[in-house]
């Protein structure tokens, strides 16, 4: 077999295939036992007639066509392996020749993973921010402990506040149809269960009072007989609770945390917020390096390529949405936006992401960064443990439906940024001296 590449540019190219006549041949042979278990010819039974009569029913383009295209489902793959491409696009084929006692010859135009031109990707300077812990931060994280930790106590005469517990009764009217009833429900004030102004115009009531709230139902409404028709929701509040905060003091430290005394409990906070800014920084100083290598770097995007990875895009926020019960038409409702008009939109951010994606694999390629099996299998297991699944039996079906590969080139990529980091030109400073 003989394949010529010419390159069409914007990461297109075209194959011109040669398959030896013998092959084709052969492929015709093939197509004639196959469309002979397809058509009735009197007389015989399927797959028995001869070739001859076969051909004469069907005709001989019939049989020249599905030998081309018997052939050419093994002749492509081996094109392309001959020419060292990745199509990233399904083939347009144009047959050129299909002739017994001939070659067959073909043309394949298909899009491939772009070339990269890489910039300087090494010593790139960036600055590492590490964002200071304040006093106010410190005694934000008490204040959450000793909510978390808080003694719930019966109020009888107070009214209510926000951040109260209220058991409540509450029937929702529009006219005489009832839509909603529940009885002993509990809410807590400030939270908007009920709806932002169903709370505003509890506070200030009391253990046993009633109140009736006016209420206008959404214009979206799924029902249209109560679009935006007003309704009353009538409350009773049964019974207040509130929150009992422990007092800053050591008490509070033995009863949330392993230490005795409350100076302890703020070292070890201050600590935590600590590492978690040191943990933010690196994060974004691996983003702030990879956003100018890859701004550095040069490459044509196909437009089958950015189309996928939008639409990739596009299905996740649907699932995201639908994980919420949020239904797909809904989501899109709320959006403001047709699936065609929210693809578009997200087209820079799928330029983007591809961006980053081919100039990470062309920094490994460059610097021949591999990643072993057993990096994989640990990438596994740590999944698996994630999920509470087998890491043996996750790793096979990951093999069985090819997705190890995927996950081997985002390990790969992993390296490719632990690289560029390794190889910056770092700056530390805290966040003050930046503002």
């Amino acid at each position: 077999m003989r394949t010529v590449t010419k390159p069409l540019g914007n990461s297109t190219v075209l194959l011109e295939v040669e398959v030896e006549a013998q092959r084709f041949d052969q492929a015709v042979e093939r197509a004639y036992r196959k469309l002979a278990r397809e058509v009735e010819i009197p007389g015989f039974r399927r797959g028995r007639a001869p070739r001859a009569l076969v051909e004469r029913h069907l005709g001989k383009e019939r049989f020249r066509h599905e030998a081309a295209w018997l052939l050419l489902e093994e002749a492509y793959p081996e094109a392309v392996a001959e020419a060292g491409i990745e199509p990233v696009s399904r083939p347009e084929i144009e047959l050129v020749q299909a002739e017994e006692g001939k070659p067959l010859v073909f043309t394949a135009k298909v899009e491939v993973k772009p070339e990269v031109s890489l910039g300087e990707y090494k010593g790139v300077k960036v600055t590492r921010e590490v964002r200071a812990v304040t006093d106010e931060e410190v005694e934000a994280e008490l204040d959450k402990l000793r909510k978390r930790y808080a003694r719930m106590v019966t109020v009888e005469e107070g009214e209510v506040q926000d951040e109260d517990l209220v058991v409540l009764d509450y029937t929702l009217k529009v006219g005489d149809r009832v839509l909603a009833e529940e009885k002993d429900r509990e809410i807590e004030i400030g939270l908007g269960y009920l709806g932002e102004e169903v709370d505003a115009a509890l506070k200030g009531s009391r253990p046993g009072e009633e109140r009736e709230i006016k209420l206008f139902l959404p214009p979206d409404h799924p029902d249209p007989e109560l679009a935006g028709k007003e309704a009353w929701l009538r409350v009773k509040i049964r019974s207040l609770f509130r929150r009992e905060l422990l007092p800053l003091s050591d008490d509070l430290a033995k009863e949330a945390s392993e230490f005795d005394t409350l100076e302890e409990l703020r070292a070890s906070i201050r600590k935590r917020l600590k590492q978690e800014a040191e943990k933010a920084a690196d994060q974004e100083l691996r983003r702030r390096v990879v956003e100018q290598v890859v701004a550095g770097a040069q490459v044509e995007l196909p437009s089958s390529l950015v189309e996928a990875q939008a639409e990739e895009l596009l299905e996740d926020l649907v699932s995201a949405a639908e994980s919420k019960g949020v239904p797909a038409d809904r989501f899109f409702e709320l959006a403001q936006s047709t699936p065609e008009e929210l693809r578009e939109r997200l087209r820079p951010d799928a330029e983007q992401n591809l961006k980053v994606r081919l100039v990470l694999d062309a920094v490994a390629k460059a610097e021949n960064l591999q990643v072993e099996e057993e990096a994989v299998k640990a990438e596994v297991e740590r999944i698996a443990s994630l999920y509470r699944q087998d890491p043996e039996r996750l790793y096979h079906s990951l093999k069985d439906q090819g997705q190890l590969e995927f996950l081997r080139e985002k390990l790969r990529r992993d390296r490719a940024i632990d690289f560029l980091v390794s190889h910056a030109v770092v700056e530390e400073a805290s966040l003050a001296e930046t503002e």
